[in-house]
């Protein structure tokens, strides 16, 4: 198994960030032989689909070039100028191969790995000058995968080569037998077939060499337990920071919490350890909303801001406690409790009347309907 510098054994997966750094870095996943494969295939398809005409059009450049009149021999400016058609005559019969080929060679290598640009591994690296490393990476495993599977495309393609010969040499004995013109024709299929054949048997070679490339990719970026425990912790941030995060966030959602009290038309409390604001707009939500809620501290400090508000506060325990255990902020309160909290509203509508006209003081029943589903212990 492979180990670090640390002498940890890499035993772990790749993470998703580590591949990715990886692609960065144009680290990816490659088979030369498949592309080499892919290429040979396709500019033998290039022959066989374009031959004829590459090689119609080679011999107009040889007849011309061949039947001049004796005074253009004698002289430059028509030597030079048929040059230059000759010339420009050979790159129409050639570009239109070079190019497939071009473009063949620049996406057969995204086979396997896919696309990738980087400018990293052409950037000036000193370690790579380094003779102990240098001698190490050439009695190394991928070496010797390397040689072998040069002997082993050696061996085959000779092998292939050998015996296309035997199998072919009547034909291009009897080659000599026939017309020029269908004898350099046939020679030309002849070779084709062979070009292809030996192509052909370099693919058992890139199917042997496409998953070792890919198994020994994934082995160089696996990972050590620590390294992944870093990258997790590098990553979701350290405890200490998550806690900072999380306490910042409740500081600021209280905050905002505290700031809806003002609003609120009533509070009501347990009345020590628990303490909800309500806030009804029939207009926007069809029951209140609770607006702030809060236990211990916060529900003193809720009363506090209700008080330094005129804002009603209301004892109310049983309902209070049930309010808080069973409703989110911002959220309206169960329909459980529709009945208990409009007896509170009723008693808060009527301790305003009171407060501005006069009269007789109302009183508030603390015996509330509160289902038992929803009820909780102090």
């Amino acid at each position: 198994m492979a180990e670090n510098d640390n002498g940890q054994e890499r035993s772990e997966e790749a993470s998703a960030k580590r591949k990715q750094e990886a692609r960065d870095k144009g680290q990816i996943a490659r088979s030369k032989e498949l592309t080499t494969v892919i290429v040979l295939l396709v500019s033998c398809a290039g022959f066989v689909f374009m031959g004829k005409g590459m090689v119609t059009g080679l011999e107009e450049i040889m007849r011309d070039n061949l039947s001049i009149h004796r005074a253009d021999a004698f002289d430059t400016s028509a030597m030079l100028k048929l040059f230059s058609h000759s010339v420009l005559a050979g790159l129409k019969v050639v570009v239109p191969l070079m190019v497939l080929l071009a473009i063949v060679a620049l996406v057969a290598p995204m086979a396997l790995g896919g696309w990738t640009f980087s400018t990293k591994p052409i950037q000036p690296d000193l370690t790579k000058m380094d003779p102990i490393k240098g001698i190490g990476r050439i009695f190394s495993a991928k070496s010797l995968a390397e040689l072998l599977k040069s002997v082993a495309k050696l061996g085959l393609v000779g092998a292939v080569g050998y015996w296309l010969l035997v199998s072919k040499m009547d034909v291009f004995l009897g080659l000599g037998y026939e017309d020029v013109n269908k004898g350099i024709a046939h020679l030309g299929d002849e070779l084709v077939i062979m070009v292809i054949w030996l192509s052909s048997a370099l693919i058992l070679v890139a199917l042997l060499d496409v998953p070792f490339q890919a198994w020994d990719h994934a082995r160089k970026q696996r990972m050590t337990k620590q390294e992944v425990k870093d990258e997790h912790k590098e990553s979701e941030g350290s405890p200490e920071l998550k806690s900072k995060i999380r306490q910042t966030q409740q500081e600021i959602a209280q905050r905002r919490m505290m700031e809806e009290v003002p609003k609120a038309d009533v509070v009501i409390t347990n009345p020590t350890h628990y303490s909800v604001a309500l806030k009804y707009d029939q207009e926007k939500s069809a029951a209140p909303i609770v607006v702030a809620l809060g236990v211990d501290e916060v529900a003193g400090h809720i009363r506090r801001i209700a008080a330094a508000n005129d804002v009603p506060i209301v004892s109310a325990p049983p309902l209070a406690r049930a309010i808080y255990h069973n409703t989110e902020l911002n959220e309206e309160i169960p329909a459980g409790l529709f009945l208990a909290v409009a007896q509170v509203l009723a008693y808060v509508f009527q301790l305003r009347h009171y407060e501005l006209n006069g009269g007789v003081a109302p009183e508030f029943n603390a015996d509330m309907p509160i289902p038992d589903d929803l009820k909780r212990d102090e």
